[in-house]
């Protein structure tokens, strides 16, 4: 978060985001809050809870879906009180987690079946729908890697697997004809970032020169001249990646994957540790969310993955992004405090 920070501060000075980072501060302090909360809460109590927290999240998407806030095309946000916006969706990843943990652990069995495979997938689907609709294409798939821990970790036999692998890649071409013109635009820029280079292809074609130009120890603090020069597109948000590469180098990229490595690996610890199943899921499911977040973020950034606008965990700017972070990693801390009681 620290990094996160004074990378906020660097990519904001001389333009209109220079008062984000004390803004980025707020939110981080404010997820420690709401850490400690959730960390002080039985995770037992929470995963009783999940049917009411279910029907919650599912409502607030309808509110958000006919009353909320819209920007850029897209109803994401609904607006509270003092003008903070809240994304439902990003909230949304902590309710699945606890949704997947509860149902898994209540199978008592060893492997997971077909019924309960279209059971857990219609659970998790529904939701995801309504967030696509947004449309907010990016925020529904974190939902998927929830589901596909989830469903590992229980048994799946391997045939379910061939078959949904099968399945998977049938049905994929004829979701092309699903997508938006501008989702379809990116899948398109992905393949080929020079068919519009001051266009589409803008701004990952500006990142990965970011990212060269910062070689091995990179340019320094707020010397990054894409970032500075507003050559390289929000540099506070989804490509806060490619601002700090810029002007950390090589160095610098290793040292904060390394970071993002020790928090997977602690964890997983935690998960190993669990004093149940419930718990296990939760910090695994968990472990697959941040994960797949990184993996696409980097990805984005340095042109092996279509942009997405799925933020960088702790770093990027977004309050509701980094408050369902620190609500996650509460519910990590809640397994932790938890692991010698019976």
């Amino acid at each position: 978060c620290s990094v996160g920070i004074l990378q906020i501060f660097s990519a904001g000075q001389g333009n209109k985001f220079r008062n984000m980072w004390w803004k980025q501060m707020i939110f981080v302090f404010a997820g420690l809050v709401l850490m400690w909360i959730i960390s002080s809460i039985d995770y037992h109590t929470l995963l009783g809870q999940v049917p009411v927290l279910y029907g919650v999240t599912i409502f607030l998407l309808i509110v958000t879906a006919f009353f909320g806030v819209k920007v850029f095309e897209a109803r994401r946000w609904i607006e509270l009180p003092g003008g903070f916006l809240l994304q439902v969706s990003e909230f949304g990843k902590t309710m699945m987690v606890l949704l997947v943990a509860r149902f898994l652990t209540e199978l008592k069995t060893e492997s997971i079946h077909w019924r309960d495979l279209f059971k857990l997938g219609a659970l998790v689907g529904l939701p995801m729908l309504f967030v696509m609709r947004q449309p907010d294409l990016g925020t529904s798939l974190t939902y998927v890697p929830i589901l596909i821990m989830g469903i590992f970790l229980a048994g799946l036999r391997w045939q379910y697997a061939l078959v949904i692998g099968l399945i998977t890649v049938v049905l994929l071409p004829a979701s092309w004809f699903l997508l938006k013109d501008y989702q379809k635009s990116r899948i398109l820029t992905f393949v080929d970032p020079a068919r519009d280079p001051k266009g589409d292809g803008y701004q990952v074609i500006q990142s990965k020169i970011a990212i060269g130009n910062g070689g091995m120890w990179g340019k320094g603090v707020t010397r990054g001249t894409q970032t500075r020069y507003q050559f390289l597109p929000v540099p506070h948000t989804d490509f806060v990646f490619a601002a700090f590469a810029e002007e950390h180098g090589f160095v610098g990229v290793v040292v904060v994957l390394g970071l993002y490595f020790l928090l997977l690996m602690q964890i997983v610890q935690n998960a190993q540790t669990a004093p149940d199943r419930g718990g296990m899921y939760i910090c695994m499911c968990i472990c697959a969310t941040l994960l797949f977040h990184l993996l696409v973020n980097v990805g984005m950034v340095i042109g092996r993955m279509p942009v997405t606008g799925i933020p960088l965990p702790l770093m990027s700017n977004g309050g509701s992004g980094m408050l369902s972070v620190f609500l996650m990693l509460g519910l990590v801390n809640n397994v932790r405090l938890r692991r010698f009681v019976n």
